[in-house]
């Protein structure tokens, strides 16, 4: 099963304490390694301002994530990400391969 590297930026409610943002993004994390894929890396950008309000809140907390994972799963992940309480936005993209560069 051929894989594809992915990057999803989360933007969590300022809401969430650390606790329960570390709980979302273990959950996803799990998800993305029960379905084969593997974890690049996971970088906490922090709380920022937001450019415009998003369901009444000014400010948020973004987290990037860096995954290989097989393309028919992303659309499970997504699934999940939209169904976390929590998450106010989220964006994957499907990153180009180093090799091709």
């Amino acid at each position: 099963m051929e894989q594809y590297k992915y990057e999803t930026l989360l933007l969590f409610s300022p809401e969430l304490n650390v606790e329960n943002r570390k709980e979302i993004q273990d959950t996803l994390t799990g998800i993305i390694v029960r379905d084969g894929g593997q974890i690049l890396e996971v970088d906490e950008w922090g709380m920022r301002d937001l450019a415009y309000p998003v369901k009444k809140a000014t400010r948020g907390f973004y987290t990037r994530l860096e995954y290989s994972l097989a393309p028919e799963f992303v659309a499970e992940l997504e699934r999940n990400i939209r169904i976390a309480d929590g998450i106010f936005k989220f964006l994957t993209v499907k990153l180009a391969d180093s090799d091709q560069e």
